[in-house]
């Protein structure tokens, strides 16, 4: 492994460095990283710049290999990597390049609520929201499907949660594809990924995934807030998580399947972990359907959260209060789109791992209602530190194919974070400050620590000023669910 060291990167602007093509004979494009100063020393000599890197070698690859400001070492892409191959000039899909959590993403629902109406149901809202939702590694939830009653969730997403009666139909509608890519294909999930994901939908999983109730602290644009129903001192409600075991395994068997035949193939990769298959080969295409079906399991379970969230909500809260669908975006995912480059339109696979999808106003993908304003972005923080909700602009169509970071970034891996802070004490530390932590996982708090990750505010303005997209608002947490 070549290190990537400050003297290779050139500075662009502020807020953007680069690997240039001509770093490695090899590299295609250049690669680009959004970062600034302040964030160097988390990011040069990391693994990561290494792997961007070996992203611009790809076939089919256009424009650059991006990285967001959320940056950190992966499993062959960066997370946090962004890059678009043409499908028709031997474009290729790389699972490492959408990542093993496929379509985990962030919900937010806002509420009819202020932060004080809401202060004396918060305790008791928190407990039964950790009772209500199951969390943790391996956790199982309410309801387990057979293998016909799954395939027509990986089949038709969240759409299929809403035909058994979960949820409301604009859940449907401010969820990116409408929670159903329609090319999913259930036969290309294996029956030990079906058997993983049997009963675990609605369920939020362990690690860096969260359920947390939050108050609007302040308004950014307007415009913008008004359009997504949002204004400050407003609680809203955030999940994070994705497909659980059945999208870790199906990228497991995929990653394997191309492994199997790098003999047959002859690929020079820089990283084994880079292993890729051309898109429009029979086993890029098998791949992409089943990453479809795994990321439709993965809007279900959001759904289903969504669905128990609210039926919390009116068991301690009751009354005529209601928590309405903002929107749902999703990082860890493979998309054809269609982007203009230097005028000219491309059909193009994006990977986008750790990354959201920001698109600006007047796209069609974007919902009726928002399209004057663009996407909403959700980019949560850590515990004890603000989350961000932004929108999608013309700009970011041109400097990163619509792109945005995921989250704040890990700057520290969980053993480290294990060795460095105590869960007791941080949990201590949280509440004192007021914020609510329902955990049955001190270790799993530990891992999961403010100082385990970049300083999200300064992510965001990384964000804001090149471009990826523009800040909304900011919400601070008021109770935070997590497994362990």
């Amino acid at each position: 492994m070549e290190e990537i060291k400050r003297a290779d990167l050139k500075k662009i602007s502020d807020v953007l460095y680069e690997i240039p093509k001509g770093h490695r004979a090899d590299m295609r494009v250049p690669a680009q990283i959004f970062m600034n100063e302040a964030m160097m020393e988390d990011v040069v000599g990391d693994k990561s710049l290494w792997q961007l890197a070996n992203v611009a070698t790809l076939p089919g690859i256009k424009k650059a290999a991006f990285a967001m400001p959320d940056i950190h070492q992966g499993y062959g892409f960066p997370i946090g990597g962004v890059a678009a191959m043409d499908i028709h000039d031997g474009g290729v899909i790389s699972p490492g390049g959408i990542g093993y959590d496929i379509n985990c993403g962030v919900r937010l629902l806002a509420s009819t609520m202020t932060v004080e109406e809401l202060a004396p149901y918060l305790p008791d809202l928190a407990t039964r929201l950790f009772n209500k939702i199951p969390s943790g590694v391996g956790k199982g939830g309410k309801l387990k499907f057979k293998a016909g009653e799954l395939d027509s969730i990986l089949k038709k997403g969240a759409k299929r949660m809403l035909e058994l009666g979960y949820g409301l139909p604009e859940d449907i509608e401010y969820c990116e594809e409408r929670g159903c890519m329609d090319v999913a294909d259930p036969e290309l999930i294996s029956p030990r990924a079906k058997k993983r994901g049997a009963d675990q939908l609605g369920t939020l999983g362990s690690g860096n995934h969260f359920l947390e109730v939050q108050g609007i602290e302040e308004i950014y644009d307007e415009e913008a807030a008004q359009a997504f129903g949002l204004h400050k001192g407003l609680v809203t409600v955030m999940i994070h998580c994705g497909s659980r075991g059945l999208g870790h395994q199906t990228c497991t068997d995929y990653v394997r399947i191309m492994m199997n035949k790098l003999p047959e193939w002859g690929y020079d990769l820089p990283d084994r972990e880079l292993i890729y298959a051309p898109y429009l080969s029979q086993e890029g295409q098998d791949y992409f359907k089943a990453m479809a079906a795994a990321a439709n399991y993965a809007w279900a379970n959001r759904h289903m959260i969504g669905h128990w969230v609210r039926e919390a909500w009116q068991e301690i809260v009751g009354g005529s209060s209601q928590l309405r669908m903002v929107y749902d975006v999703s990082h860890n995912l493979g998309k054809v789109e269609k982007h203009r480059i230097e005028g000219k339109e491309y059909e193009l696979v994006l990977h986008r791992k750790g990354a959201t999808r920001a698109f600006g106003p007047g796209r069609r993908e974007v919902p009726e209602k928002y399209r004057h304003v663009g996407q909403p972005v959700l980019i949560p923080g850590t515990m004890g530190t603000s989350s961000y909700i932004l929108t999608g602009t013309e700009e970011s169509m041109e400097v990163a194919f619509g792109s945005s970071c995921h989250g704040a970034g890990r700057r520290m891996s969980r053993s480290q974070a294990k060795k460095t802070v105590r869960g007791s004490e941080l949990r201590k530390q949280l509440e004192e400050r007021g914020i609510i932590i329902r955990s049955d996982s001190d270790p799993g708090l530990a891992e999961e620590a403010p100082l385990a990750y970049k300083d999200v505010d300064n992510v965001v303005n990384i964000v804001d000023e090149a471009g990826l997209a523009k800040k909304v608002a900011r919400v601070r947490p008021l109770a935070v669910i997590k497994g362990g």
